[in-house]
């Protein structure tokens, strides 16, 4: 029998929930704090480790498994076998462990799969449990440090299958399953809600509706759906009775079925066999470096508000979701406005391990939303308010930051070491970073498996400074302020510092679960046990990423070497899929002289990203191929469209704007401020994605203006502030002069009419009349020179009017327009 959650602890849950708000600058927001993963043993008092791999299997295996929260109570002597938490004699639970483990395969291992299937799970995850499971037995298991060793597993045969797809309009599903979650799922279920639960099922736009549920319905099956299984088998937000609630939506999701139509594929077509996601080889976690992880979040739960620690370092570390955020298919979390934080006292154990080594190191796999975001914005930090933390890992624009508070930086951690404007080594896609920090070789930036160059000017030391009342968190500061907008896939954290080829390593190993997907071949190229394989994965909530396929026999007796392979497609549920089809253009015969580390022969090191359908559960792939081996395709010829008659267009304007590039080298040729200086060329670096990138007037924004007259006014700085270049371009102009008594004629003509003459030039149609242009700059100088008394004009004043009038004409429409 299923415990049903009573009205009352959801009630409780919710206020608990929504009285987190609010926090001064300096406040740590305190989550709450959650059930520990462990207790400590026992004193042990039973016969000494016989080895040092007995030892080693009690440090990361048997001082978790023999506590009261996960093993300690039931797999005792004279309890529940069998008795592999034993507590008399670690010996003998070492040998009763041994028949429990796969070291082959750790995923395997009956302590594994017991712990996912449900049996006794400490948290509220199973699949939380069953990596951390898989941690300390590794832990134990692979103390050489060296990567895994992958086998290819030949997936079942089954040729490729009739099926229903779904269809791009989101009609049919407004009209039979939509109206039961818009009434029974929008309270919680959509982001407006005052608390938003993702999937957004329940939203109120309808085709938002629909993509988050496709995922969750099974059209072949509709009875095992996921909605479904959610009402009838875990009892969730039932609005009557659960069995009955199931069957109106098992009913709804078949009506829904029954009115879309069953894709077969052409059998003129040469294919390979049929094979899903999970029915692959799994390829993720080989040779990844964490013989020093103290705290590790890979986000695969997919649900809820909890993210996981599962380093299997006690205590765990679990994030608490709120605000903004979303769960990403193959694992990671989107945030918006949200963030990931955990209690103080759990925190604590960065403080401790950290603080005990001297040393660090952040490891994150993240793809910031955009460039444009500064603050910096929080990515990764442990802190204590706005302006207090131990550590961050931030953003501003195109580049990284990262502050650690030690001896010689402040209670901030500042100064930051930033990496520099003009490498823009942070882009708006997936990236792998680093910071290290040790006291004898200060930070270091590394992105995508290369040290970024970026030298810290501060000198490392001791962190004896570090606070333990701080909070980890991800995706903001602990108030909340100064959120990073982007996607969080990984984030670990190691009291040892990555050296340059762990770094690279655990690059190398990438991100998120992959797999070996084995297309079988073997009855079209008449070769034993062939296949063509991808290294496939779910690369977001839409799509699947298929990269570097290669062919392999596993009869170690079978000759591949000069098959014939051209325009292989990818294929889903029954159909060629229409994008991404970047392999349709292959023309080659194998070579059997090259082999990769899993003795395949290489076809191609390209990837492609390919969308995803019915969700990776229920989505079925294959290959189809132009020639393969001696077989070839007969395609029906696509018709040949008709060309649509040349429509005039209006006529287009001759006059435009310079784009970034122009607008730099105009203002660089019109001040004679070389494009090289220092505070230019800095301005401008900032500047740069906010100025325009085409000519066309219809694309010229406000923010294209604001950067402009921001570039003028540092170009006319430089100007006036050199003295050589300011007397060269103002020959008649006393900047020692004050401006008490205003501006004179004369002093008006020094600053207008080199101003004019370089800027608006002489006899050109399209610029406007010097004299107007004289007049308006005439003005400007009046308002500027009016001074509150004698003395607040002084010569500072004089040179403040000569930048003004200049930056007025150098921004605008005068040098801008083309």
């Amino acid at each position: 029998m299923r415990p049903i959650i009573s009205a009352f602890a959801l009630c409780t849950s919710i206020l608990l929930i929504t009285a987190c708000g609010g926090g001064g600058d300096t406040q740590v927001q305190e989550t709450p704090v959650p059930p520990p993963t462990n207790e400590p043993v026992s004193n042990y008092n039973g016969p000494a480790s016989a080895t040092t791999d007995v030892q080693n299997f009690k440090i990361n295996v048997w001082d978790n498994l023999a506590t009261k929260s996960t093993c300690g109570s039931c797999h005792v002597q004279g309890e529940q076998s069998p008795f592999f938490a034993r507590n008399d004699d670690v010996n003998e639970a070492y040998a009763i462990v041994n028949t429990l483990v796969n070291k082959g395969s750790v995923p395997d291992s009956l302590l594994v799969t017991k712990v996912a299937g449900g049996h006794n799970c400490w948290l509220t995850s199973n699949n939380a449990c069953r990596d951390i499971m898989i941690n300390w037995l590794d832990a134990w298991i692979e103390t050489d440090e060296s990567a895994t060793t992958i086998t290819l597993e030949a997936p079942e045969a089954r040729t490729v299958g009739a099926n229903k797809n779904f269809p791009a309009s989101p009609a049919l599903f407004a009209s039979n399953v939509y109206p039961l979650l818009e009434t029974y799922c929008s309270e919680c279920h959509q982001s407006s809600a005052s608390i938003p639960i993702s999937p957004f099922i329940g939203s109120s736009d309808v085709t938002e509706a629909y993509l988050a549920a496709i995922s969750k319905l099974n059209l072949d099956v509709p009875a095992e759906s996921r909605l479904v299984a959610r009402v009838r088998d875990e009892f969730h937000n039932c609005w009557d009775d659960c069995a009955a609630d199931s069957l109106t939506l098992t009913n709804a999701i078949a009506t829904m079925a029954d009115a879309i139509e069953v894709t077969e594929l052409d059998s003129n077509l040469v294919s390979s066999n049929a094979v899903g996601l999970f029915e692959g080889t799994l390829a993720s976690g080989g040779g990844r470096f964490e013989s020093n992880l103290i705290a590790k979040w890979e986000f695969k739960t997919g649900f809820g508000n909890t993210a996981f620690d599962t380093s299997g370092v006690s205590p765990a570390i679990d994030l608490t979701l709120s605000g903004n955020y979303d769960w990403v298919g193959g694992w990671g979390i989107q945030l918006n406005g949200g963030k990931a934080q955990g209690s103080t006292a759990n925190s604590k154990k960065l403080h401790d391990l950290i603080v005990a080594t001297g040393e660090f190191a952040i490891e994150a796999w993240v793809a910031p939303a955009n460039v444009i975001q500064e603050g910096p914005a929080r990515i990764i930090s442990y802190s204590g308010g706005d302006d207090r933390r131990n550590f961050m890992l931030g953003q501003t624009l195109y580049n990284y930051n990262a502050l650690v508070r030690n001896d010689n930086t402040d209670s901030n951690g500042e100064p930051a070491l930033n990496t520099a404007n003009a490498d823009e080594d942070l882009q708006a896609a997936l990236q792998h970073v680093v910071v290290n920090y040790d006291g004898n070789g200060g930070r270091k930036i590394f992105v995508n498996g290369e040290e970024t160059g970026d030298n810290d000017r501060i000198e490392g030391s001791v962190l004896n400074t570090w606070d333990d009342t701080f909070a980890f968190v991800i995706g903001s500061e602990v108030s909340g302020r100064s959120p990073f907008a982007g996607t969080v896939r990984m984030v670990a954290m190691h009291n040892r510092i990555l050296t340059s080829e762990q770094v690279a390593s655990n690059f190398d190993a990438g991100i998120g679960q992959k797999f070996y997907v084995m297309f079988g071949i073997s009855e079209v190229v008449n070769v034993a046990e062939s296949y063509v394989v991808f290294e496939v994965s779910q690369f977001d909530s839409f799509s699947y990423l298929f990269t570097e396929p290669f062919m392999v026999s596993l009869d170690e007796n079978a000759n591949l070497d000069g098959i014939t392979l051209t325009g292989m497609r990818i294929g889903i549920n029954g159909r060629e899929e229409k994008t991404g089809q970047v392999f349709a253009t292959l023309n080659l015969s194998v070579d059997a002289s090259s082999s990769n580390e899993l003795g395949g022969k290489p076809i191609s090191s390209q990837g492609t990203i390919i969308p995803l359908q019915k969700g990776p559960e229920l989505d079925e792939f294959f290959l189809t191929f132009e020639v393969l081996g001696d077989a070839q395709s007969q395609r029906t010829a696509a018709q040949v469209p008709i060309a649509t008659e040349a429509q005039d267009i209006d006529a287009q304007s001759v006059i435009g704007v310079r784009n970034f590039d122009e607008i730099y080298a105009s203002m660089s040729a019109l001040t004679t401020v070389s494009i090289n200086n220092p505070e230019v060329r800095a301005t401008y670096t900032q500047l740069r994605q906010q100025l325009p990138s085409v000519s066309s007037l219809d694309s010229f924004l406000t923010s294209n203006q604001m950067a402009i007259t921001q570039l003028s006014i540092k170009y006319c700085d430089a100007l006036v502030e050199d003295t050589s270049l300011r007397a060269s371009y103002f020959p008649d102009m006393n900047f020692n002069a004050n401006a008490n008594n205003g501006f004179s004629g004369a002093m008006k003509d020094a600053i207008i009419n080199p101003l004019n003459q370089r800027m608006l030039g002489a006899g050109i149609s399209t610029q406007p009349e010097q004299d107007d242009v004289y007049n308006e700059v005439s003005n400007l100088i009046d308002r500027l020179s009016v001074c509150a008394n004698q003395n607040s004009c002084n010569a500072e004043t004089t040179k403040t009017v000569v930048k003004a009038s200049c930056a007025a004409l150098l921004g605008s429409a005068v040098v801008v327009l083309q």
